[in-house]
């Protein structure tokens, strides 16, 4: 992801800023999502994998990106509290 626009960007609810999701984390986000226990802050399920993602500064909240495109909607949120094994770092 740009730097600049990851500078630039911050979570839609909380204001804070916005990292980009590490290797570890987005295991762990996968294996939620396959083990279907993941849903969005809507309460719809998130099926598909995710492949980059990013995460806000208190690691609670992490928005997919696809292609390339940061999803900041609310209801697209997905909360980390769910994801067995998310890391704190």
């Amino acid at each position: 992801m740009d730097r600049k626009l990851l500078d630039i960007l911050c979570c839609p609810v909380s204001r804070q800023p916005l990292a980009v999701l590490t290797s570890d984390g987005l295991e762990a986000l996968n294996r939620a999502i396959a083990a279907g226990k993941l849903v969005r802050t809507d309460d719809t399920p998130q099926r598909d994998p995710v492949r980059e993602a990013l995460v806000t500064r208190d690691r609670k909240t992490v928005y997919r990106v696809d292609d390339g495109i940061p999803v900041l909607l609310a209801e697209e949120g997905i909360a980390t509290a769910q994801i067995d094994g998310f890391p704190e770092k």
